[in-house]
């Protein structure tokens, strides 16, 4: 089984929709796992737009990257996916063979109606749907 952990600041979205993703599309051959810097709480719109795709993560707790570090947890590969602005803030684990970034805009800054706001999530979760989809069908050439 390869290890995987999705990496972000709050691990409140887009590493929670990795982790999910990753779950779904690379069962029995992946085990993944999300943490962030300074977790918070999970995003509402981000637990409804993965309630659109038959995905509830709605009991999902926020995780810290440092809890699993001090646990001595390692990983075969490491995703960060902050978006570029936050690349400096995104968390690192240390020890793992491959780590790759993805960037993806955060949900915690979409701005607008209702529908806007789950607009712009919505285009970010199927971004993330893709990628782990590609990362899963690619393995292992995606370490190359």
């Amino acid at each position: 089984m390869v290890k995987v952990l999705f990496l972000c600041v709050h691990n409140s979205a887009r590493s929670q929709m990795a982790e999910a993703f990753c779950k779904k599309y690379g069962e029995g051959k992946f085990v993944a796992e999300s943490a962030g810097l300074e977790p918070g709480k999970l995003n509402p719109y981000v637990v409804r737009a993965m309630a659109e795709v038959g995905i509830d993560i709605s009991k999902n707790a926020t995780k810290s990257v440092f809890d699993f570090h001090n646990e001595g947890r390692t990983y075969n590969v490491v995703v960060t996916v902050c978006s570029k602005e936050a690349a400096e803030r995104c968390p690192i684990f240390p020890g793992a063979p491959i780590t790759l970034h993805w960037p993806f805009d955060d949900p915690s800054s979409f701005k607008g109606t209702d529908e806007e706001i789950m607009q712009k999530v919505r285009s970010v979760r199927d971004a993330i749907e893709q990628k782990v989809m590609e990362f899963v069908s690619q393995w292992p050439r995606v370490s190359e």
